[in-house]
């Protein structure tokens, strides 16, 4: 795994067993039963809707306005998204959502 902590203000977390972790899942039911033992409901409404936001704007054609509408999420955290899909250096929407796109094989 890269370290990006340099790019960071707060140290980085040391994400790696948890990535192991997500790398090991076999098939969407798996991924389902996995993040639903480790996150509250809360932290999973949460990544669903970060989700969704940059899914809206990977799609283009909405505001920030009507996507925080769309969503439920509040016009900061669209723009954190954007912010993140943009300009920050991990590009890890981008690349899941690129990814995405790709014919299946």
């Amino acid at each position: 795994m890269d370290d990006l902590s340099e790019n960071t203000r707060a140290p980085a977390p040391d994400l790696a067993p948890l990535s192991e972790a997500l790398l090991a899942l076999r098939d969407e039911r798996e991924a389902d039963r996995f993040l639903r033992d480790l996150l509250t409901p809360g932290e999973i409404r949460t990544l669903v809707e970060r989700w969704r936001v940059a899914r809206l704007l990977d799609e283009g054609g909405h505001s920030y306005r009507e996507i925080a509408e769309m969503t439920g999420a509040s016009t900061t955290t669209v723009t954190r998204v954007a912010r993140f899909l943009s300009q920050e250096p991990w590009q890890g929407y981008r690349t899941i959502l690129d990814r995405l796109k790709e014919p299946k094989s």
